[in-house]
């Protein structure tokens, strides 16, 4: 979640290093944000999940002539790239600063099955892939927070003013409690199965925040006591994930998306797949992310029910779906 543009700070910059010759490679997992969507942007605690089976792979080699680029989305010269790339550049470019290689001699090849603008982290898992590559390039450490100062770099720039919590679930293997930049772990009692789907539609997580901005000016005593549902709702699902309680955890999630949709940032699309996640019986269903499309989080019963959610949800529009579980470490 993002709270506005500001400016990018400047990274330290360390000494020039030896860039080995064979390849280097870095990796991240996708997220999702299980209860907290825009509140954490006013200081209430949030909850996300990785998501394990989608991942951004960075290999990064040594080159010559300036930092080239080989992606889904664009392949070339860097300095040719389109604006949609600046993010990727400019985690390139911090990585480097802190570890001394030189980003006009490196080569990027990035893949990805993270969907772009679809709320599960994308920019952020790009950012924390190349950071480890360029490390192991260079024979750097990096420590945890290195690699977030270059994923908010990226941010930034992805996003405008970044909460930070992308940048700790993608790096994260465990789900993660975020508040005010402090992440601390959270207990997980059981196994909790889901189903995510992908709307289909492009989700606009700025504007979302902005039009939230706009209407906590407007009527702060009656957007704020949302947000504060929604801060309460996030705090509360520790204890149904330390206990396992998946139909509790499904009524939490229900109650959270009723108060994002009262917060105007469900659309039509979001609204149908919910609705149909009920239809086939989910624990509980809401949509993750800034809303305005993006995707929906369900809860199965199982890993039988949610292969069988999934299918619901394709049949109902949505574009694909994934499934990823939940369980104690």
């Amino acid at each position: 979640m993002t709270e506005g543009p500001t400016g990018t700070a400047a990274a330290p910059t360390a000494a020039p290093a030896a860039v080995r010759t064979t390849p280097a490679v870095g990796t991240a997992h996708a997220k999702a944000i299980l209860f907290g969507e825009h509140s954490v942007v006013y200081g209430s605690p949030a909850v996300a999940i990785p998501l394990t089976s989608l991942n951004a792979t960075a290999r990064i080699t040594a080159g010559t002539g300036g930092l080239r680029i080989d992606s889904d989305l664009y392949s070339g010269a860097a300095a040719d790239a389109p604006p949609r790339l600046q993010p990727l550049i400019a985690a390139v470019q911090s990585a480097c600063a802190r570890t001394g290689a030189d980003p006009d001699l490196l080569a990027l090849e990035l893949t990805s099955s993270i969907p772009y603008e679809r709320g599960l982290g994308s920019s952020a898992a790009v950012a924390v892939a190349v950071a480890r590559a360029v490390a192991a390039l260079t024979a750097t450490r990096l420590d945890e927070d290195e690699v977030h100062e270059v994923v908010m770099a990226a941010e930034r720039i992805a996003h405008g003013r970044s909460s930070g919590l992308d940048g700790r679930t993608v790096a994260s293997s465990s789900p993660i409690r975020f508040q005010n930049g402090v992440v601390t772990p959270v207990e997980v009692g059981g196994t909790f199965e889901f189903v995510l789907a992908d709307s289909g539609h492009a989700g606009s997580t700025s504007e979302a925040v902005g039009s939230v901005r706009a209407r906590m000016e407007d009527s702060p005593s009656e957007v704020g006591a949302v947000l504060n549902r929604l801060g309460a709702l996030a705090e509360g699902s520790l204890s149904r994930l330390a206990a396992g309680d998946v139909a509790g955890l499904g009524e939490q999630m229900d109650d959270a998306h009723a108060l994002l949709a009262e917060l105007g940032v469900s659309d039509a699309s979001l609204e149908t797949l919910v609705a149909a996640a009920r239809g086939a019986g989910a624990a509980g269903a809401k949509l993750t992310g800034g809303g305005r499309g993006g995707c929906v989080l369900t809860l199965a019963r199982d890993g039988a029910h949610a292969a069988q959610i999934a299918e619901t949800l394709r049949a109902a529009g949505a574009a694909r779906t994934w499934q990823t579980k939940v369980e104690p470490a």
